[in-house]
């Protein structure tokens, strides 16, 4: 059993007061056998009531709303868990009965989502290059891993050259990105094979300075194993995932599982500032702050459209000026 305390603070700073914020937040740790949530607490700046409901697919969502008008929005998830080990497959049954038992899940509604992979135009070329990489009539979990380690070892761990719009054309190409872009990949790819697979959103607790995806909020695969169920695999750090891990949200891609999200009336120009703190079973700072923020996204005023309409009033204005 480990013990982990964990603050995730989300700051958002607008270059002028907004209004109408509506938001969504998937910030609450899934509890079950393997996890077990012993506090935890939401705060918001604006000090808004919360709703809370349950999704689709289990998840926990907090939706809230500010009227009046402000310049900053902070929101701080402060949570203290428990988890425990997972018992890992045994792996008995045979090859033929386990992809057997998968065919037949393809008309079974809780797996359909899972099942079905994104429409690509290189599916051709990313299905060749997948030639090399399995092990030809092996079990699905054998071959779920040779995926996760082909992503892990073919891609580079690298920030700042995708975002949560790079399409799954460009990582392929690319060749690099962050732990989102390794998910996606791994997602695509467990699918075109035959694995059913689902997006998971957490936070990945530090055990050494090697664990990437530290300091800010985490994601990883989960594949289902013929009579065994979920298995969480980690391809950015290419491990199966086990008590280190903590999950928020499972769904079919990022966008279920967007941890904070939302929308308002005002100036598009804002900073977003997101950081995370785990301590293993030590105290949280005293300051009630985290780190340094890891991620900073600054989003400039987007340029006005021009039309017809605008160029007569810039030509209007040019002619005034010109007279003057």
């Amino acid at each position: 059993m480990a013990s982990y305390k964990i603050q995730h603070r989300t700051r958002y700073a607008y270059a002028a007061p907004v209004i109408d914020c509506a938001n969504q937040l998937m910030i609450y740790p899934l509890a079950d056998e393997r996890l077990t949530v012993k506090s935890h607490v939401v705060s918001i700046s604006q000090y808004p009531d919360v709703a809370l409901f349950t999704d689709y697919f289990g998840n926990q969502v907090g939706v809230f709303s500010i009227i009046q008008p402000h310049s900053e929005l902070v929101i701080e998830s402060r949570a203290e868990v428990e988890t425990h080990a997972i018992q890992f497959p045994m792996d008995e049954a045979d090859a033929d009965t386990q992809w057997q038992h998968l065919a037949g899940l393809r008309t079974d509604m809780a797996f359909m989502d899972f099942l079905k992979p994104a429409h690509l135009e290189i599916e051709n070329e990313i299905r060749q290059a997948l030639g090399s990489v399995l092990t030809p009539g092996a079990k699905p979990l054998k071959q779920a891993l040779e995926l996760s380690e082909y992503v892990h070892d073919n891609f580079q761990y690298q920030q700042g050259v995708t975002n949560i719009e790079t399409p799954l054309e460009d990582i392929w190409r690319l060749r690099a990105g962050v732990c989102q872009d390794f998910t996606l990949m791994l997602l695509y790819l467990l699918r075109l094979t035959g694995l059913p697979a689902r997006y998971v959103s957490g936070y990945v607790c530090p055990r050494d300075e090697n664990v990437r995806g530290t300091g800010a909020t985490h994601a990883w695969v989960e594949v289902y194993v013929p009579f065994y169920g979920w298995l969480g695999l980690d391809p950015t750090n290419n491990c199966i995932v086990n008590d280190g891990h903590v999950r928020m949200a499972i769904g079919r891609n990022f966008a279920d599982c967007t941890p904070v999200k939302g929308t308002y009336k005002g100036t598009g120009a804002h900073t977003l500032e997101v950081s995370v703190h785990i301590e293993n079973g030590q105290p949280l700072p005293s300051d009630n702050l985290p780190d340094v923020p890891v991620y900073v996204q600054q989003s400039p005023t987007p340029i006005a459209p021009v039309n017809s309409y605008r160029k007569y009033l810039d030509w209007e204005q040019q002619q005034q000026q010109q007279q003057q």
